[in-house]
């Protein structure tokens, strides 16, 4: 059975919005070879719009060699977008889903194939609620952000990790991979 990963940048304090963080080569070289084990990428609306921004660097190549890698992994790999307001995507690799978050996840799950990364911190958080997440990949950077969007709101009952690897890189940020522990 395939399993669910959701994989989000965050600063030490909890701030996981796209403008917080310091991506360098290595952190892209790091979500590069991650899309590239992965079978599908679930994106809500807002993620999936800013995620758009890489189309661009296809069109117009960065002079960073590792931005161009990650613009190409991200471009291949399918995607599937939740939302109730687009009615239709543009990007080639990408598809809106049919039925809501649990039965999408839930079907695509018993399928053949790679695992499936989840990177939206709403997706993330809905399917945390509904015990679907098999591992969480946290990269954490070494700064704190001050103000921006929480990962973890909205989350009522208590749920327990266990750290089961953990990666360094050279900028200091850390990726913190845990499972829920009673899986």
């Amino acid at each position: 059975m395939r399993k669910i990963i959701g994989a989000l940048n965050m600063t030490l304090d909890g701030i996981c919005d796209h403008t917080a963080g310091m991506p360098d080569e290595g952190i892209h070289k790091h979500y590069t070879e991650l899309l590239g084990q992965g079978g599908m990428i679930l994106y809500g609306r807002t993620t999936y719009k800013l995620m758009e921004f890489w189309r661009t660097v296809l069109e117009n190549p960065s002079e960073e060699k590792s931005m161009n890698d990650f613009a190409k992994a991200i471009d291949k790999i399918p995607k599937m977008v939740f939302s109730r307001t687009i009615k239709n995507v543009e990007w080639k690799s990408a598809a809106l889903a049919k039925q809501d978050l649990k039965d999408e996840v839930l079907e695509i799950k018993q399928q053949p194939g790679k695992d499936i990364l989840v990177g939206s911190r709403s997706l993330i958080i809905q399917l945390l609620k509904l015990d679907l997440i098999d591992e969480l990949q946290l990269c954490i950077y070494p700064m704190v952000e001050g103000k921006g969007l929480p990962f973890f709101e909205n989350i009522d009952d208590r749920i327990i990790f266990k750290l089961v690897k953990n990666k360094t890189f050279n900028n200091g940020a850390v990726i913190l991979y845990y499972q829920p522990k009673d899986k």
